[in-house]
């Protein structure tokens, strides 16, 4: 049984009447899922089977997340709070993890959420380069084709920019985005890294 290092004795289930709060991230995005309530035997059962149960207070019974819809969320890792009485999952989501069919209980996936999870889908393809995908054509031909496409897609987008069509400008961008990350890779460097070095030069 996998326990990613939980102590389970010092879990306060006390403070909340034999409870602990279970919060639920997407692990490619970020984006939180939802938030439930855990007590020792629906811990143990979610280490056990890394398929996230709760406990359920309206049904009073052990509930994994997915048994009537098959959207489980699969546990990727878990960290406990400073207090002792929250975990933090993160988790690979279901397309939909709320019962009304959006991506969060919170609503969809935050845009930052998806440039991230794009990103992530961008080393997978350089880590495993299948046949047929243009992102592994990219890195096939190379790191100065990755550059000179970023050039091209840049200069598409100026263009674009000076012209009165709108949705075409929106396109180019998509476009000047989504071939930048994938140079960010190439240069084996993480989105995370950049936006770190636009945080040092914001001053409030």
């Amino acid at each position: 049984m996998k326990t990613f290092n939980i102590d389970f004795d010092t879990l306060n289930f006390q403070k909340n009447n034999g409870l602990i709060t279970a919060v639920v991230q997407d692990s490619d995005s970020g984006t939180v899922l939802m938030v439930g309530y855990q007590n020792r035997k629906a811990l143990e059962q979610t280490m056990k089977t890394c398929k996230i149960t709760f406990w359920s207070r309206t049904k009073e019974r052990l509930w994994t997340k997915g048994e009537e819809s098959g959207n489980f969320l699969e546990m990727k890792d878990a960290q406990v709070d400073c207090d002792q009485d929250t975990i933090l999952y993160l988790a690979k989501a279901p397309k939909a993890t709320c019962h009304t069919g959006k991506f969060s209980c919170f609503g969809e996936e935050s845009s930052f959420g998806f440039l991230s999870k794009l990103f992530r889908i961008i080393q997978d393809r350089k880590k495993n380069m299948p046949e047929g995908s243009y992102v592994t054509s990219l890195f096939n031909k190379g790191l100065e084709r990755i550059a000179q496409k970023v050039g091209e897609e840049g200069v598409e987008t100026v263009i674009a920019a000076l012209s009165e069509e709108k949705a075409k400008f929106i396109s180019e961008s998509a476009d000047l985005l989504f071939h930048y990350l994938v140079l960010l890779e190439a240069k084996e460097t993480s989105l995370e890294v950049v936006l770190e070095e636009l945080k040092k030069r914001h001053k409030e």
